[in-house]
């Protein structure tokens, strides 16, 4: 995995000299998405640049890799891991292409030169990239079908183009200042740490959504979706359902476990994580490798503090110890001490660059770090309950008929938080449903469905939409910060397409979630851990924790000069989080998020607006 920037300027003064210092300050901000290696590329229409974090053909993979062909240059800076580089390149070397290197890059490069601007449709992977075309002297940019990888661009005022895989890399770019719009604190307001499709938060950013491309020319940009879900009949037997599920999550994660360099998978003895290991542990075996290498997360003293709930019903760590032994992988358990935890809340917003979910992205960065001590890649389990409905709003009735995003579907205690007049005047709650009922209504539809069907389809499309793409946005941006490029098996689009059909009765078969998975993981994996009820990713019960970011909430309301002011209900803040103990009732974002967690995203928050000098 790498960063990627650049800017295009076909107005300006062909080539300006200072433009490879820009470019050359464009990709420090990304230094940490690729240690290994740096390049640059200017031409008379622009600017491309790389950060590499080396994982195929480490030696001859550099880019920005140029290739030519009747007389033309074709450039290309790519984010990103091709899962089917084998069978394109196959079907490239028929049509008379060469190759110099084993990379994927080289692949990619080839394969736009002979498909041009259908290359998406041939793509399997996880991708953002954008190539100059020297023969229509344009570039194109692309990105992948869920997102995993990130797009962000703006227009500069002196008529630059400018991207980059963080928000960042954007802002090294003269004239380019980070502000925030009515919109845009909406969005962290109201739907954060989520984010809608397509917006980048600050004032003029954007993101070039998942699924689509991008032709940016002389005469300005067009963009245009190459991918969608279909909604379509299901005609399989439950029994066929389940074979065609297993052959379609083994070969995903078979097909991600190509790498030149250490490779590990994140176990919680949850179903995901450990379909993906033990499918991985076997593809080890059968070859001949070492055995797999396995990391599991918990936080100091969790099973001192540990009280199940209906959200998380057991701990982790037996049913940890449970895979370790049945597939013999080497085990590390990693432990996050908990003022780590509150230390890096700021960190993981620099990630960020955004805050976010607090410290579950900070735990994710702190695991994250460790894991990059030994390995460049991992699997996870993330996204499955995304795409087979493991979460339970895809069946209790207040959550799946609630008439707005059922993670979030209670906005009392944001409300409760923020100054009641910034609320009123920013419109938050009309905001929160203009983007909720906006994408409702973009759900692929299926004739004559029934209502509740029809229901859980718009619930399962909003989940994919915008839990999902939380979750990866959070994974890209704490990995990478970090030095670690994740995989995410049950984003493989065609897992996707064909479970998006699969009927609830048969995703629930017998009443229980997931269970489709849960069958086609029968004689994969010990019985008693293919059954176990689902548990979220871990989060931290020791109260000491709580008693950080309230000193920390306390310590900044007590600076006058403290930005956050200018956002919240200080009187409100005062009488309740700040004096209460406990949990605040129930989540406001997710299944972890309430109330430790509310004021955890308040740190982030002013560490937001101190870092990239914000007011409202």
């Amino acid at each position: 995995m790498c960063g990627i920037a650049g800017f295009i300027h076909f107005e300006r003064d062909n080539g300006r000299p200072e433009w490879a210092a820009i470019a050359h300050s464009m990709g420090e901000t990304l230094h940490h998405r690729g240690p290994d290696d740096r390049g640059e590329w200017t031409c008379p229409a622009g600017a491309l640049v790389h950060r590499r974090l080396a994982v195929i053909d480490p030696d001859r993979g550099r880019q920005p890799m140029t290739r030519s062909r009747e007389g033309q240059d074709y450039v290309i800076v790519y984010n990103g891991e091709l899962y089917n580089t084998g069978a394109l390149r196959r079907d490239l070397e028929g049509r008379g292409h060469a190759f110099e290197t084993a990379s994927d890059t080289e692949v990619l490069l080839a394969a736009y030169l002979e498909y041009g601007e259908a290359v998406g449709t041939r793509l399997e992977g996880i991708y953002a990239f954008v190539i100059w075309d020297g023969a229509r002297k344009q570039f194109f940019a692309c990105r992948d079908r869920f997102g995993v990888k990130p797009f962000f661009y703006a227009w500069a005022d002196d008529g630059a183009f400018v991207f980059g895989s963080e928000l960042k890399a954007l802002f090294a770019y003269p004239g380019l200042t980070p502000r925030v719009d009515a919109a845009g604190w909406c969005e962290v307001l109201g739907i954060g740490p989520a984010r809608t499709a397509g917006v980048g938060v600050f004032a003029g950013v954007e993101e070039l959504r998942p699924a689509h491309q991008m032709v940016i020319g002389p005469a300005g940009a067009r963009q245009e979706r190459y991918w969608s879900l279909v909604s379509r009949p299901h005609t399989d037997s439950y029994e066929d359902t389940v074979v065609r599920v297993r052959e379609l999550v083994t070969g995903a994660v078979t097909r991600q476990l190509v790498s030149d360099v250490p490779l590990c998978t994140f176990l919680s003895g949850g179903l995901d994580s450990s379909v993906i290991t033990a499918v991985a542990a076997r593809d080890y075996q059968r070859r001949g490798l070492p055995a797999l290498e396995t990391y599991s997360f918990d936080y100091a003293d969790n099973q001192k503090y540990f009280r199940p709930s209906s959200f998380q019903p057991d701990a982790d760590w037996p049913w940890v110890e449970r895979m370790v032994e049945a597939f013999h992988t080497r085990h590390t358990v990693l432990t996050c001490p908990i003022p780590d935890l509150a230390a890096l809340l700021d960190q993981a917003m620099r990630a960020k660059d955004l805050p976010g979910m607090a410290d579950v992205d900070a735990s994710l960065l702190y695991f994250c770090r460790q894991v990059a001590q030994k390995h460049v890649v991992a699997l996870s389990g993330e996204c499955a309950d995304e795409v087979f409905g493991g979460y339970p709003w895809f069946e209790r009735p207040e959550m799946l008929h609630a008439s707005t995003f059922p993670w979030s579907r209670d906005l009392d205690a944001r409300r409760e938080v923020f100054d009641p007049r910034l609320w009123k005047r920013l419109g938050v709650e009309d905001y929160v449903q203009y983007r909720y009922t906006q994408s409702v209504a973009q759900t692929p539809r299926l004739e004559g469905e029934d209502p509740e069907n029809a229901r859980r389809r718009e619930v399962a499309w909003l989940n994919l939409n915008w839990f999902m793409s939380t979750l990866l946005d959070r994974k890209d941006r704490m990995s990478m910060w970090s030095g670690l490029e994740v995989r995410v098996p049950f984003c493989d689009h065609r897992l996707v397409e064909y479970v998006w059909n699969i009927p609830w009765c048969m995703k629930a078969m017998n009443g229980r979630r997931k269970q489709v998975l849960r069958d086609a993981a029968e004689g994969l994996l010990p019985e008693d851990v293919r059954t176990r009820p689902k548990s979220p990713y871990p989060k931290t019960h020791n109260p000491l924790y709580e008693e950080l970011v309230r000193a920390r909430v306390a310590e900044i309301l007590a600076d006058p000069a403290a930005p956050l002011h200018a956002l919240v209900d200080e009187n409100a803040l005062r009488a309740g989080m700040l004096v209460s103990a406990g949990d605040y009732g129930r989540p406001w974002f997710g299944q972890l998020m309430a109330g430790p967690q509310m004021l955890a995203y308040l740190v982030q928050l002013n560490a937001w607006m101190v870092r990239f000098g914000l007011t409202v």
